[in-house]
């Protein structure tokens, strides 16, 4: 299914995700206006607003932590993304809550794809080797959440309950 260097990521990818880290750095608007921004490396939503924020060689791992988050998302916990955006019992989409609209699982997987190519094409990723481990998860995104749907169903069952409520 996948090429030596792909499973080496993931299993690498996964170990990245064993503690989350919150960040607050300051961004100067303009002279004497700075601005505190927030985020946290789980968070789609503020490190893509990161990425606007910085200059293009330090992207990289913007790109990367993004779509690993989205496969990791879809492939761990798929019922979390589910239930984050539409209501169990009546199936309607829950309200935004001031950080803009909820993610669906659709996007969540579009956006992981968008991400790991962008990664892909970063210079960063001809550097460290790993354009064509990116491009294959771009590629093969769907192929690379049933592993991940495999040791959620089958080590984490009775877990994920725990982690997510």
């Amino acid at each position: 299914m996948f090429e030596t260097p792909v499973l080496i990521y993931l299993a690498d990818m996964l170990s990245s995700f064993t503690r989350i880290e919150s960040y607050a750095i300051s961004v100067r608007i303009r002279r004497g206006v700075w601005r505190k921004f927030r985020f946290n490396d789980l968070d789609i939503r503020s490190l893509m607003s990161l990425c606007e924020l910085v200059e293009d060689p330090y992207r990289f791992g913007l790109y990367k932590r993004i779509a690993d988050i989205c496969l990791f998302m879809l492939g761990l916990f798929p019922e979390y993304v589910e239930r984050n955006y539409r209501y169990p019992l009546s199936g309607k989409v829950r309200p935004d809550v001031g950080r803009g609209p909820r993610i669906n699982p659709a996007e969540y997987e579009k956006e992981g794809r968008r991400f790991y190519k962008m990664a892909a094409e970063h210079e960063s990723a001809r550097q460290l080797e790993l354009e064509d481990v990116f491009r294959a998860l771009h590629v093969n995104f769907q192929k690379a959440k049933k592993p991940l749907n495999f040791i959620a169903e089958n080590y984490l069952k009775y877990k994920r309950q725990m982690l997510f409520g």
